[in-house]
């Protein structure tokens, strides 16, 4: 990268000629990212007060996914096998998740919400929704469909 772009708005300073839009993707994607760290935290701390803030990502993913190993949830979100094996302790000691023997392998276990967990993360889930519903209130719903695309082919390449 071509000097550091900070301060600047996209388009000036910072880079040259093509790396502008790429220098202003990653001073956006930090702000986001820094928010929605944040926001994780709040919102999982509303599921349990006791919850970090990478527990809310477990969540979902266990709700959108069902049952799930614990290796592929690591794999998914990003961390090692120690570290989700202690973010699933807490789960499960707070009764938001629970472990059944996998029908496919004896020897290894599933993970999915407990009726608790699944309602205190709906309730969380849907009081966000409605925040972004208000904050994204005069965006035309074409817009909001095509931002969720773009962000999911973001996600889908982060492990590239």
């Amino acid at each position: 990268m071509h000097g550091s772009g900070r301060g600047s708005e996209p388009g000036t300073g910072g880079g040259s000629g093509g790396d502008q839009e790429f220098l202003a993707l990653e001073r956006e994607l930090s702000v986001f990212l820094r928010r929605a760290r944040a926001d994780s935290g709040e919102m999982a701390r509303e599921v349990h007060p006791q919850l970090e803030a990478a527990a809310y990502g477990l969540l979902v993913r266990l709700e959108s996914a069902g049952r799930q190993r614990a290796t592929d949830l690591a794999a998914y979100i990003g961390v090692g096998k120690a570290t989700m094996s202690r973010q699933l302790r807490a789960l499960e000691t707070h009764g938001l998740v629970a472990r059944e023997p996998d029908p496919a392998d004896g020897r290894a276990w599933l993970v999915h919400l407990t009726e608790e967990g699944l309602a205190r993360f709906r309730s969380v889930r849907d009081a966000r929704r409605e925040r972004y519903v208000r904050k994204l209130a005069d965006w035309d719903r074409a817009e909001v469909a095509e931002l969720a695309r773009l962000l999911h082919q973001l996600n889908a390449r982060a492990g590239d």
